[in-house]
């Protein structure tokens, strides 16, 4: 049963990235906006899509990717919980890291919050990922890394001219 989180009764603000590189890839991540919408997870903000290489091996099919900045009172165990299972009810199935799949939801940053225990917060490879920094300035142009109190701009800055020169806009 999940169970939303009544400690302060306060929504938070969370970021996703959502990707699929398997299927239909935009209806797949269609399909997990929906679902999330239909677990009380409202969201305000949607980024563009995104097509990208996939990683670590360019050779695999190409990844569609967005970024969402949501409203939600799930605490992070409740909602990480709802991304794997909208994840599964897509078709993915447990293979080997970094395989092609037809949707992988990532909690970005849940409200602000540093933390190790559940997961990791903020994601700690986000900062270095195109699929995410550049989506992520379209929904918040504002936003600033949790740890480093880096910009935003300032992490798209850092990331190498190929990293910039091979995310497309679709």
């Amino acid at each position: 049963m999940i169970r939303q989180d009544i400690s302060g009764k306060q929504a938070k603000i969370v970021y996703l990235s959502i990707g699929s590189n398997l299927g239909n890839r935009f209806c797949n991540i269609e399909k997990a906006k929906f679902e999330l919408s239909n677990k009380g997870i409202f969201i305000l903000k949607s980024s563009c899509y995104y097509e990208t290489l996939s990683w670590p091996d360019p050779k695999k099919p190409k990844f569609y990717n967005i970024v969402l900045k949501v409203k939600t009172l799930l605490d992070v165990k409740n909602l990480l919980y709802i991304c794997k299972e909208i994840e599964k009810s897509l078709g993915r199935k447990k293979a080997i890291i970094n395989s092609p799949r037809e949707c992988d939801i990532d909690i970005i940053d849940y409200n602000k919050e540093l933390s190790k225990k559940v997961i990791n917060l903020p994601h700690p490879r986000m900062h270095r990922r195109n699929f995410v920094l550049i989506p992520l300035y379209e929904v918040d142009r504002d936003w600033k890394h949790p740890v480093t109190k880096q910009h935003i701009k300032t992490l798209i800055f850092l990331l190498s001219n190929s990293d910039i020169s091979s995310i497309k806009q679709i």
